[in-house]
């Protein structure tokens, strides 16, 4: 709750802010063409049968014009407008069979507006966009030839016929390009001794010498004709990790004529297995000048490499986005990373992995194209001082696109309509109210809108001023729209003051209260060193004081009424009536309200203030402080006296006299509160034999009635010797229960045991021979030469 409060809060200062500036814009309105500039809803009323009106009243909002019965024909509104100036239908090949050229291709509409803008009032169009079929594609592959790169070359050579064949499904008008580069031919790149300027490779390698940026085939549609160049390309080499790549891709992007670039989609495959080097690096090598965007190819050669310093990627940015190039980054796993944050700074780029040897190019790059084609998104050249411009996408299927603030429509096929709504809007007039020019884009295509601005910055009545006025103290002004525009030096509503006759160095001064910057508070005109307050709708609403600082109607309110109903507004001060006093007389003097039942103000817990208890002891709360959450209940504020006046026992009632006591037969002869006109409160409450009894409290007549029950509620206790009983024969019988089980489980277990034995032995097979380790206690000796004679 405090976090909604606390941005309302903010909100309406915000509104507030705005307001006054808004009422200090309008009360420093000296002509029809400043007022119209303060806000879209204000007019300028022109009546000629009003010329004591201030010219700061003449400007304010239509209804109160119309309220001070200024007639419509005297109202000056004007009001911007949108002209479709051309309007070419988006090309529907089911209509328009047939190969068409670019130029006759029309993928967004309308292509040219007008827009007239007044300040604070936005305009809004309509852009239809339709991704046409069979359009036209430029494809140049840049590849890294450092010799890292080596097996890759290999895979490229075929990569032209290749290619046309695959992009022949998605376009009949394809053509290629390749150029290759290394790295700026100065230390520490490379290494510039004779030997490794002729072959930077190490061992037995033959590479070619290193270069900064070549262009080996311009854009064609002969395959067999980037096969054939690309074929002959050599690796080369360079020392350090990085490469060149930056430079390469700026003169890609600016040497039109020199890489062919035609006024189609335009596609640049950038293939690497490094990282790149950016604006700054050149200084390792003594390179300081900034690179100058330009194109510097001789003989197809990058000659600048050691001249000018690598671009920056913001630089990059603009010209890629200038020449409507759409980058593809092929770079291998290792380089992911670095690629991805690359392309999240160009807009209109992807990235695709690339194999270690190049293999899967191909793939690679009609997913880029698919994915890059896929999506729409707007962009607008640089606006007008002043111009602001908001997008709202209106994407397929009719859905709501929220991509880069409206300006993205994502998962485009061929021959999808999308729609943008866009809003141009002007905060001011430009210094010399010329018409400005807006072009806005779709990223990647050489189509575009052409947006003419014109500004509204004065009314039409300024045309047809009176020059030299006699209105205007006898030719000091020209009087235009109503109202008297003074010449140089004078100042006035008629002009009837001179600059000269105020010996003051600010004019305005004496309507400035405390040397402060409002004119007569905002609320007046400032007429030859006096404050005229200005009028309101409400009659009975006026301004007063000497610099209008005061008025009867800001007073502080109370139930939405000034000082509450209860006082008048005099200088945006209450002044309240007897019996009432704050800030908006919403405090009440009278303490009625403040009365408990018992004739005590809030029932002595409080103060009584505004009519209203402010309770001093928190435990209390309630109109009157008769409320206590944490308190004891009636019941058992009262227990001890009730059960000692109702049964008596030795020990004596102390303090029990305050109620008078009435006992009942039972519960049902007790009080209802249906049956009372005064409060009751019935209670339920145990005794120290734990019986329970029954009464009721009320007050009536300042007398406070309790009855009760004569018999309390005793229930028998149960027989405690046969619970014990079942309980422990219950235990006993369980655990009888338990052993049986036990003891039949020992036994099958037993006898499977015996059974287990009594068949092994049934199944051995002693043998009955001779036990070879058996010796007999006896030997018998046999003698050799013994012949048995």
């Amino acid at each position: 709750m405090d976090l909604r409060l606390l941005l309302i809060a903010a909100l309406s200062a915000v509104l507030s802010i705005s307001w006054a500036q808004q009422g200090k814009n309008k009360a420093n309105a000296q002509s029809c063409g400043e007022c119209i500039q303060v806000s879209e809803s204000c007019g300028w009323c022109t009546d000629l049968m009003k010329p004591q009106q201030s010219k700061s009243a003449r400007c304010d909002d239509l209804e109160s014009l119309k309220k001070r019965k200024c007639t419509a024909e005297s109202i000056e509104n004007p009001r911007g407008s949108v002209v479709v100036d051309k309007d070419k239908p988006v090309t529907n090949r089911r209509n328009e069979p047939g190969k068409l050229k670019p130029e006759q291709i029309t993928q967004i509409q309308p292509q040219k507006l007008t827009l007239t803008l007044r300040s604070g009032e936005p305009q809004t169009f309509k852009l239809k966009f339709k991704r046409a079929e069979d359009y036209p594609i430029d494809l140049y592959y840049l590849m890294d030839l450092s010799f890292s790169m080596k097996d890759d070359l290999e895979n490229v050579k075929n990569l032209g016929t290749d290619l046309m064949k695959e992009m022949q499904k998605i376009t009949s008008d394809f053509r290629i390009g390749f150029g290759s580069f290394v790295e700026k031919t100065v230390m520490p790149y490379i290494s510039t001794t004779p030997a490794r300027l002729a072959n930077p490779c190490t061992g037995n390698q033959n590479c070619t010498s290193p270069f900064s940026y070549k262009n080996v085939l311009k854009l064609t549609n002969k395959g067999d004709e980037f096969n054939r160049l690309v074929s002959q390309q050599q690796i080369s080499g360079n020392l350090d990790s990085p490469e060149g790549g930056f430079d390469a891709i700026m003169q890609v992007a600016v040497c039109q004529n020199e890489i062919g670039w035609r006024n189609v989609t335009r596609l640049l495959v950038f293939s690497t297995d490094a990282g790149f080097h950016f604006a700054g690096d050149g200084k390792l090598g003594g390179i300081v000048l900034p690179n100058d965007g330009k194109c510097h190819l001789e003989k197809d050669m990058y000659t600048m490499s050691h001249y000018y310093d690598y671009p920056s990627i913001a630089h990059l940015v603009q010209k890629l986005s200038d020449h409507n190039i759409q980058t593809i980054f092929a770079v291998t796993e290792e380089f992911q990373p670095v690629y991805k944050e690359l392309k999240n700074l160009i807009p209109k780029s992807a990235v695709g992995t690339l194999s270690s040897n190049s293999s899967n190019v191909i793939k690679l790059i009609i997913d880029a194209y698919n994915s890059l084609s896929s999506e729409v998104i707007l962009e607008n050249g640089k606006l007008p001082e002043g111009v602001s411009i908001n997008y709202k996408s209106i994407c397929k299927n009719g859905v709501e696109g929220t991509g880069e603030n409206g300006r993205k429509c994502s998962n485009i096929s061929i021959g999808d309509e999308v729609f943008f709504q866009i809003s141009v809007q002007a905060d001011k007039c430009p210094a010399d109210s010329r018409s400005e020019t807006i072009r806005i884009k779709p990223l990647g295509f050489t189509e575009e809108v052409e947006i003419v601005v014109n500004f509204i910055c004065d009314c039409e009545c300024a045309a047809k001023g009176e020059p030299q006025s006699s209105k205007c103290d006898n030719g000091n002004g020209i009087f235009q729209c109503g109202a008297c525009k003074c010449n140089e030096g004078r100042i006035g509503r008629v002009c009837e003051c001179s600059k000269d006759d105020v010996h003051t160095e600010d004019l305005d001064a004496n309507c400035r209260k405390d040397n402060g910057t409002d004119i007569c508070s905002n609320n007046g005109d400032c007429v030859c060193g006096t404050c005229e307050c200005k009028k309101r709708q409400n009659p009975a609403e006026i301004y007063s004081g000497k610099y209008c600082e005061c008025d009867n109607f800001n007073c502080d309110r109370s139930n939405n009424m000034l000082c509450g109903g209860h006082g008048r507004c005099e200088c945006r001060k209450c002044i309240c009536d007897a019996n009432y006093t704050g800030s908006a007389c919403d405090c009440s003097m009278d303490k009625s309200t403040c009365m408990a039942k018992n004739g005590q103000l809030c029932n002595g817990r409080g103060l009584c203030e505004c009519g209203i208890c402010k309770c001093t002891d928190v435990k209390f709360q309630g109109p009157t402080c008769e409320i206590c959450p944490t308190c004891p209940g009636v019941c058992q504020e009262h227990k001890d006296c009730v059960l000692c006046r109702a049964f008596p026992s030795e020990k004596p009632c102390v303090n029990c006299s305050y109620f008078d006591l009435v006992k009942v037969a039972d519960r049902d002869k007790l009080p209802q509160p249906t049956d009372q006109s005064f409060p009751l409160t019935h209670c339920k409450v145990r005794d120290e034999n734990d019986c329970w009894v029954y009464y009721t409290f009320a007050i009536q007549n300042q007398t406070r009635l309790v009855h009760v029950v004569e018999k309390p509620g005793c229930t028998e206790g149960p027989d405690i010797v046969p619970i014990v009983a079942g309980v422990v024969a219950g235990i006993v019988l369980i655990g009888l229960a338990l052993l049986l089980i036990w003891k039949l489980l020992m036994i099958i277990h037993d006898r499977r045991e015996f059974a287990k034995f009594e068949k092994e032995k049934m199944n051995a097979k002693w043998d009955t021979g001779e036990n070879p380790i058996y010796k007999s206690a006896v030997t018998t000796v046999v003698n050799p030469k013994y012949e048995g004679k």
